[in-house]
C-alpha cells in the first residue's frame, strides 16, 4: 500500500508537534498560519478549522521550529523545519510547508504543501505545489460550531498549545508565572512560563521531572510569536516567528492558482492528490 502524502507529512513534522499556546490557553501556529499546528496537525499545517478567525491583524512571517534531544551518551539529535505563513485582514490564512522526512526518505522528490483556510468563502484547500493538484473542502459557520466573525484566535497564529499542559492546567503540580513583556521580532509580547512537575515515583522516576513551557504572546498580532518547550524525556523544542511583515498579503495567496486541478473532498482529512495514489 502506498503511503499518502499526508502520512509522510505527519512523519516529517511529528517531532515538532509540541508547541505551547498563548496566555490563558490561547492558540496559535495552526491551520495555515503560524508555527506550529493542529494536533496531530503536522505543525498546524493541516488545513483544519480549530480555533476562531482573527480579523484586522494581517501579517506574514517565517515559522522556524528547532528540536534538540540529548541522548544518555551525550550525543545530540537536532532537527529543524521552516514554513511560511500568511493571514489577511479578513482572517484568511495560508501555510506553505516543504516535506522533510529527516532521513526517512529522499525529500527532494517530495512536494511543497500549501494549506489555505478561507472563512469568508467557507472553504479549505490542501495543495500539492509540485504536481499542481489540490483538494477543496467546504464548511459553514454552524458546522464549525462558532460564528464566522469571531475575534479570538484562529489556529495558525502561533505555536499550538502543548496538550499536556492544557489537560493539567488545574493540577496542583502545575505552576504558571508571568515573565513580563519584551519586544520580539519588532512586536510587543507578553511572556508566560508554565512548569509541570511529575512527582518522584509517579512513573518510576527516582526524582521529580520538570516540564517547562514558555510562551510569548503578541496582543497586536493575536498570536504566539515564540514558544519553548523543555521535557527531559524528549528534549527541547523552540518555535518562533521570524521576518514578520504587517503588510496586507495579496488576495491571490488565498486562492488556488487557475492551472491547479482541484477536486472536492468527500469526507475526512483533506490531502493533496498524487498520481497513482491509492484512493
Amino acid at each position: 500500500m502506498r503511503i499518502t502524502i499526508i502520512a509522510l507529512f505527519g512523519l516529517a513534522l511529528g517531532a515538532f508537534a509540541q508547541g505551547p499556546g498563548g496566555p490563558g490557553g490561547r492558540r496559535g501556529f495552526g491551520a495555515g498560519e503560524g508555527p506550529g499546528g493542529p494536533p496531530p496537525r503536522f505543525l498546524g499545517a493541516q488545513a483544519g478549522r480549530s480555533g476562531r478567525t482573527v480579523k484586522g491583524a494581517p501579517y506574514s512571517a517565517d515559522v522556524v521550529t528547532e528540536s534538540t534531544h540529548t541522548l544518555a551518551d551525550g550525543n545530540h539529535i537536532r532537527q529543524s523545519a521552516t514554513s511560511k505563513v500568511y493571514r489577511d485582514s479578513d482572517g484568511r490564512t495560508r501555510r506553505e510547508q516543504s516535506v522533510n522526512l529527516s532521513g526517512l526518505a529522499q525529500s527532494a522528490n517530495l512536494p511543497q504543501l500549501v494549506f489555505i483556510h478561507d472563512p469568508v468563502a467557507g472553504a479549505d484547500y490542501a495543495l500539492n505545489a509540485k504536481d499542481r493538484t489540490g483538494t477543496k473542502s467546504t464548511f459553514t459557520a454552524r458546522a464549525m460550531g462558532r460564528g464566522a466573525t469571531g475575534t479570538g484566535m484562529m489556529s495558525g497564529g502561533g505555536p499550538m498549545p502543548h496538550a499536556g499542559m492544557q489537560r493539567h492546567a488545574g493540577d496542583q503540580n502545575v505552576k504558571t508565572e508571568s515573565l513580563g513583556k519584551q519586544t520580539i521580532e519588532g512586536v510587543q509580547a507578553d511572556g508566560t512560563r508554565t512548569t509541570m512537575t511529575i512527582p518522584a515515583g509517579q512513573m518510576g522516576n527516582e526524582q521529580p521531572i520538570l516540564i517547562v513551557t514558555e510562551t510569548w504572546y503578541s496582543p497586536e498580532l493575536q498570536t504566539v510569536v515564540l514558544s519553548k518547550h523543555s521535557d527531559p524525556r524528549n528534549g527541547e523544542t523552540v518555535t518562533r516567528l521570524t521576518n514578520i511583515s504587517r503588510t496586507e498579503p495579496s488576495r491571490m495567496l488565498f486562492e488556488p492558482p487557475a492551472d491547479f486541478k482541484v477536486t472536492e473532498s468527500q469526507r475526512g482529512m483533506m490531502r493533496p492528490h498524487t498520481p497513482g495514489q491509492d484512493q
